[in-house]
């Protein structure tokens, strides 16, 4: 099976090639900055142009916004814009301007509605502080030099902080790195390689169990065969405490002011390196969690049935924004999907609106309303009383049996005549025959029996 793997190592440069690193990364931004900066003012002078009465064939000429396009101009004027652009690779600035030509396509396509999800505004300026440094290699000399250095282009050989005997051993089977990307990443620098290997075919422990998981806040993930659910480690509450500490300290010393231009003392730097490290802290762990919980059901069941929560609705709530996030519902659904993959499994994800809390897993009775303060399932209809995490994982469990590959949702009986009758009651539409319904005409009169004045419903 061919896949595309991601190899993420952290590196121990020394000053000089730390400095090349940021270098790079900041040649990323000039050309992003640069290109953005031409369609920007392409626009506004075609707006003002048009403003003035000027037909469209008459405008100044559209600037393109494809990667070869920009990317040609900036040879043209590149020794005006950046004299010292042969000290960066050449990869650095086509980094920047694809990423600008991704933006202005995401925009554009998002504004005409051939783009779905949230809507994407048009770019902005990358500033010094607040980008994310990051540089990707796709030509050039990228590759492996031993099992503790990586060599990468124009900045040479870098010595890695772990080695990197698990890819050396694929690039000798036969994989091949397609690009490298380097970043500023919790306090040091990180690489990371896409890989095209190939990748034996699993087959999971149990290849005809099927597992309902159920996420959630108080409890992270309740199985649906009796597995010993998984506690929410809560890591970010946990370091709650440390983390405030660590910010006074931050406070109380002369940082970097931006209006003044002064720059940060040294006892602001090493405290605000403290409070960095704790913060990277908390995301490792919560990664390392999360990794050992989806590799454990990946190689275990053969199907695997989760929820479509609303992670964002959830965020947007500000009671539960913060355990939402620490949770990070997101990370393991997406992780499960390639693992499930990987590992010969399948993942299926139950509709948002699946009442799989409110709906017994004995008798399939719904209840109406089930509030959150009710941590215990009560069924009037068959009596059952069990957790509600536990009857939700069970339920979404009982999804497999009523599915048929390729058919969507099915019943016991194989035709679906088991389902309940809808709210509205039963039949419909029998035929493909259009049928006129009677008009219904309403009129004052006396009552035949009483005389007294009533409101009659006719029909034509």
């Amino acid at each position: 099976m061919r896949v595309v793997q991601a190899y993420r190592f952290a590196l121990d440069p020394t000053a000089r090639q730390a400095a090349a690193l940021a270098s790079h990364c900041g040649a990323v931004r000039v050309a992003f900055n640069w290109g953005l900066a031409q369609v920007k003012a392409n626009l506004a002078q075609r707006e003002a142009e048009r403003s003035y009465g000027i037909p469209d064939d008459r405008l100044t000429p559209a600037l393109s916004w494809s990667m070869p396009a920009l990317r040609k101009r900036w040879n043209q004027v590149k020794d005006e814009i950046a004299p010292w652009w042969a000290d960066n690779s050449k990869e650095a600035y086509a980094c920047g301007l694809t990423r600008l030509a991704d933006a202005l396509s995401n925009w554009r396509d998002s504004k005409s509605g051939k783009r779905k999800g949230p809507t994407m505004g048009f770019p902005r300026f990358k500033t010094k502080r607040r980008t994310a440094r990051s540089v990707r290699f796709t030509t050039g000399t990228i590759r492996l030099d031993g099992h503790t250095h990586v060599i990468l282009p124009v900045l040479g050989r870098i010595k890695t902080h772990e080695p990197v005997t698990q890819l050396a051993r694929l690039l000798t089977e036969g994989a091949r790195i397609a690009s490298a990307t380097v970043r500023w990443q919790e306090g040091r620098w990180h690489v990371s390689f896409i890989v095209h290997t190939e990748r034996a075919v699993a087959v999971p422990a149990r290849p005809d169990a099927v597992i309902g998981v159920d996420l959630g806040i108080k409890t992270l993930a309740v199985f649906s065969d009796g597995r010993p659910p998984v506690a929410n480690p809560r890591h970010l509450n946990a370091a709650a405490r440390r983390l405030r500490r660590l910010s006074r300290a931050v406070s109380r010393k002369h940082g970097p002011d931006r209006r003044t231009r002064q720059r940060p003392s040294q006892r602001w730097l090493r405290a605000n390196a403290a409070r960095n490290r704790a913060e990277h802290r908390v995301a490792a762990l919560r990664r390392d969690g999360i990794h050992k919980l989806t590799s454990s059901l990946a190689r275990t069941y053969g199907t695997i049935v989760v929820e479509d929560l609303h992670v964002a609705g959830m965020i947007r709530n500000r009671r539960l924004a913060r355990a939402a996030s620490d949770a990070g519902f997101g990370e393991i659904r997406r992780q499960l999907a390639y693992k499930t993959t990987w590992n010969g499994g399948r993942l299926l994800v139950a509709s948002r609106w699946f009442p799989s809390s409110k709906t017994c897993s004995s008798c399939q009775a719904v209840k109406t309303k089930l509030p959150l303060r009710m941590r215990t399932y009560p069924c009037d209809g068959c009596g059952l009383t069990m957790d509600r995490d536990h009857n939700a994982a069970r339920n979404l469990a009982s999804l497999v049996k009523r599915t048929v590959a390729g058919s969507g949702p099915e019943t016991e009986n194989g035709r679906g005549a088991d389902h309940k009758t809808p709210p509205s009651g039963a039949g419909g539409r029998e035929t493909s025959t259009p049928h006129r319904v009677p008009a219904a005409r309403i009129r004052r009169g006396p009552s035949p029996t009483t005389g007294e004045s009533l409101t009659i419903l006719e029909t034509q």
